[in-house]
């Protein structure tokens, strides 16, 4: 007899890092014998290895050249912020720990340029201009949000694809909540009476379903409404939350996302 099949309703937590390593606005970078670092860039790459820029006269750096191949033990830390102005506005942290190695002066404008054609981030602009490249070879990665911290391997982190709304979740949440919130509030609507005490607030969006978060005076509470079924794009992803809504022909529902 088959096994009953299930349906996803959320992303997998190497899904959720994944996405969080492209959209991340804040990553620091630790090692023995330095003070946290902040990265300029970061970018997840196979085999399994972080390429980061830090300042050039940091100590983190410094030490890194000077390990040579051998390499130092370090952790980045990546928060994902919310795109709202929330009381709290962490919506999770990475924390990605290996071996901090220095990319030599010789392969720094291969490597750049090999990262560049895959994620073409302004920071790459730092490197050999008081910026330096460094690579962290990942060992563990840890994923923490609202409900408790869990271990991802680094495979599967690497077989995961991002979100497919990871550019653009911020401005469909910004558009939500500022020309739509009476969506949101039919939205709410779905959930159980002990969870509509208070105002909720679009917290997050993916492929999935959306999150909210309500806040109460007695304590901000954070929700996930799923969608009937996943989705690709934004015309399914426009038809879905108005499905939630309960109204799946109401127009004029579509983030400004530069499309």
């Amino acid at each position: 007899m088959a096994g009953a099949t299930t349906t996803a309703t959320a992303p997998s937590t190497a899904e959720r890092v994944r996405s969080v390593c492209l959209r991340s606005d804040t990553s620091v970078l630790a090692a023995s014998g330095s003070a946290p670092v902040a990265t300029s860039m970061h970018f997840l790459r196979e085999p399994g290895e972080v390429v980061v820029v830090v300042p050039a006269d940091s100590t983190v750096g410094a030490l890194a050249f000077q390990a040579g191949r051998a390499g130092i033990p370090a952790v980045l830390e990546l928060t994902d912020h919310a795109p709202l102005e929330l009381g709290e506005r962490v919506r999770s942290l990475v924390w990605l720990r290996g071996e901090l190695r220095r990319v030599p002066e010789t392969a720094e404008r291969s490597v750049a340029a090999a990262v560049a054609s895959q994620f073409p981030h302004p920071g790459l602009l730092d490197v050999g201009h008081g910026g330096v490249l460094l690579r962290l070879i990942l060992d563990s990665v840890v994923a923490a949000d609202s409900t408790g911290a869990e271990p991802v391997p680094v495979r599967d982190l690497l077989r995961a694809d991002p979100d497919p709304f990871w550019e653009i979740e911020g401005d469909w949440l910004r558009h939500l909540d500022t020309d739509h919130a009476e969506m949101i509030a039919a939205i709410a609507r779905r959930l159980p009476p002990s969870l509509r005490v208070g105002r909720p607030r679009p917290l997050s969006l993916d492929r999935f379903g959306i999150g909210l978060r309500i806040e109460s005076e007695t304590g901000d509470q954070d929700v996930r409404v799923p969608f009937p079924h996943p989705v690709a794009d934004s015309t399914e992803l426009s038809r879905a939350l108005r499905i939630l809504v309960g109204c799946p022909f109401m127009n004029g529902l579509r983030a400004r996302d530069g499309s």
